[in-house]
């Protein structure tokens, strides 16, 4: 299994808008195949150094998080929405043992 773990801050960390991106993000759990759990977590202590929503998808192997990377949900939809609100990224994928 992989995890793969991203952390967003946002342009407008408005409690309304990491509400929108989070359900915007919990939508694939239904809408891309490969995504075998999904977590979505919103911040709430709002640090000078914190990120707004931390994103973390399980997935089989790396076969798998290739699929995700180029699916037309996750690509097409969900990435050009991340894009759009997101000030910074960081991301972290690692095997499970």
């Amino acid at each position: 299994m992989i995890k793969h773990i991203v952390c967003f801050k946002l342009k407008d960390n408005s409690d309304a808008n990491k509400q929108e991106t989070k359900e915007l993000l919990m939508s694939m759990k239904d809408k891309v195949p490969m995504v075998r759990d999904i977590q979505v977590g919103v911040d709430f202590l709002k640090s000078p150094r914190s990120y707004d929503i931390i994103l973390q998808v399980e997935l089989d192997d790396r076969e798998a998080l290739d699929a995700y990377q180029v699916d037309p949900y996750h690509a097409g939809v969900v990435k050009v929405h991340m894009h759009e609100v997101m000030e910074a990224s960081i991301a972290l994928d690692y095997d499970l043992d």
